[in-house]
């Protein structure tokens, strides 16, 4: 039985009903009848689909399944082409046959007029282009869904008498409330996918339309762009093998991006390439240690590194351009992914279980040795290849096989990275098939390893923590007042059986013992650490004598704790 917020969501669509029309219109010219059979749409849109011929054309089914929603994607417009775009990237949610047709999504659509083109302008500057732009070409460079670009020239900032190529990307008319639409539409479509379809419902449909929704949402918004290129631009000033391109926020609304002009070849031309002379394996390397530094590093990154948005520069420099997908991470994700890769070569199946249950989210029990049975198989095939020899897109495809089965998903971020990653190993291969994507990235890994048990690193994390503890005492008073005050008020009932405490109390007073004997340890270490560095004086054999003493304590205490645990048995 469909839910009532289903209900409220269907009856929603009226509002929609022209669009509603001609994506069903599509569906069925498709021969996607039996999907709109399977989703009950007829029941709630009788009046629509009253109008709509449901028998497609027979010369449709020349063409496969899979070629046949390429192509209605591809008519359905931007936000469906996007979707599909964004689904060739989920192995977990459609099968393979579907995301190699998917990846061939087309985003090549007629350019709109130059008046529109002047109109967004008024809308926006409030001016025509001839009066922001020293010339302005009425022909557009290329156009996409999303919008189209124009070439055009402005006079240098420092000199007036240079004049600069710039392109002017500038958003298609319409396309907010269309994709606002859409959405809606998804969304719904998305929830009834859930009521009506039993396979797809531990993927959650609606969950996946939330994310899409959220990431168009930002890539529609040319100032988030604007924001993202000077924001990368600031992270890798200072790589030499980086060319960003320069933007002009004066110039730039959320509807119109002016940015420099990159003359350059794309990596996707290998053949031109070779005729200029450039070092394929010299700019298959640089570009993949730029996507590790991206990640790794800094946890700022390009999410669609693909041939067509990478530009070679002369003196095999790299120049990224479409910066509306961008993928942030965190640390704690940045070394959950390292631990999971070398936790694999490793064949430590524990390690892996808990680097795969960091790096998802499940809503139910996770049986620990089913899943340790199937990760036990995923590193029997690779812990004896050198990390050079693993392949990021088998990983991940295997990774999603084996995650689906258990109920559990991969965080949205981190399917940003794996598309990154594997988008990056496919040019290198193009480019340099010798070149190995994960022996680069061995170098980035160890170092976040290392980075850990870094004295200034063990000094931060144990500030944080203390920080964090003063708050819980500041905090303390103040909370059990207020829950003194609901007892009294008999807004809180508390019931308390005491039963078998004692023991309890024993082990809960040794725990606390040892937890406050292992801060001190610690502080122990990371204080001598500091004051070794430091170069505080007495030395012996140029190392402080204080930060000896220090260690030497630490380890006293270190086996004191030892010692104590095992006399207990209980290591």
């Amino acid at each position: 039985m469909v839910s009532i917020r289903r209900l409220g969501a269907i009856n929603r669509t009226y509002r929609h009903l022209t669009r509603y029309r001609q994506i069903l219109r599509i569906l069925f010219k498709y021969g996607f009848h039996d999907l709109v059979d399977h989703l009950h749409i007829d029941h709630y849109l009788e009046t629509g689909l009253q109008m709509i011929n449901r028998k497609p054309r027979e010369q449709i089914f020349r063409y496969s399944r899979p070629e046949r929603l390429r192509m209605g994607l591809e008519e359905l417009g931007p936000t469906f082409i996007k979707l599909g775009q964004l689904l060739s990237t989920r192995p977990d949610f459609i099968s393979p046959n579907y995301i190699e047709e998917l990846r061939k999504l087309q985003d090549n659509v007629p350019p709109f007029s130059f008046q529109e083109v002047q109109q967004i302008f008024r809308e926006e500057q409030g001016k025509d282009p001839s009066e922001i732009f020293t010339d302005f070409f009425v022909t557009p460079l290329a156009a996409a869904s999303i919008g189209q670009v124009h070439l055009a020239r402005i006079a240098s900032k420092t000199e007036k008498s240079l004049i600069r190529d710039v392109v002017v990307k500038v958003q298609r008319p319409g396309l907010e409330s269309l994709i606002s639409v859409d959405l809606e539409i998804l969304s719904q479509i998305a929830g009834l996918m859930e009521d009506h379809f039993e396979e797809v419902q531990g993927h959650q449909p609606t969950a996946i339309v939330e994310e899409f929704a959220l990431s168009i949402s930002r890539e529609i918004d040319f100032t988030i762009e604007l924001s993202n290129i000077q924001h990368f631009s600031r992270l890798l000033s200072d790589n030499p093998t980086l060319h960003v391109p320069e933007v002009f926020p004066e110039l730039s609304t959320e509807r119109i991006l002016v940015m420099e002009r990159i003359n350059g070849i794309k990596a996707s031309h290998v053949s031109d390439l070779k005729k200029k002379g450039y070092d394929l394996r010299l700019i298959a390397e640089r570009g993949a240690n730029l996507v590790m530094e991206q990640i790794f590093v800094h946890g700022f990154f390009h999410a669609d590194p693909h041939p067509g948005n990478l530009f070679i520069l002369p003196g095999n420099k790299i120049c990224f351009i479409d910066f509306g997908q961008m993928g942030r991470l965190l640390l704690k994700d940045r070394e959950n992914f390292t631990d999971f890769v070398l936790s694999i070569t490793s064949g430590k199946e524990s390690e892996v279980v808990d680097g795969i249950l960091k790096m998802t989210v499940h809503k139910k029990e996770i049986d620990r040795d089913k899943l340790a049975l199937d990760i036990s198989d995923l590193t029997g095939r690779y812990m004896h290849l050198p990390i050079g020899e693993l392949e990021v897109e088998k990983i991940h495809f295997e990774l999603l096989k084996l995650l689906t089965k258990h109920r559990l998903f991969l965080k949205p971020n981190l399917y940003l990275m794996f598309k990154a990653l594997a988008t990056v190993e496919g040019i290198g291969t193009m480019l340099a098939p010798e070149v190995e994507l994960l022996t680069l990235a061995d170098p980035f890994m160890k170092k976040i390893k290392l980075d850990r048990v870094h004295p200034r690193r063990l000094f931060d994390d144990f500030s944080t923590t203390s920080h964090q503890y003063l708050n819980l005492l500041r905090d303390l008073p103040g909370e059990t007042r207020s829950i003194l005050a609901l007892l009294r008020q008999g807004g809180m009932k508390l019931e308390l059986k005491h039963r078998g405490l004692r023991p309890l109390e024993r082990a809960l007073y040794r725990v606390s013992n040892r937890i406050a004997f292992a801060i001190v340890l610690a502080a122990q270490i990371v204080g001598s650490s500091l004051i070794v560095l430091s170069g505080i004086k007495p030395h012996w054999h140029d190392i402080p004598v204080i930060g000896l003493a220090g260690f030497l304590i630490a380890g006293i205490m270190g086996f004191w704790l030892l010692i104590s645990i095992l006399r207990q048995d209980k290591l």
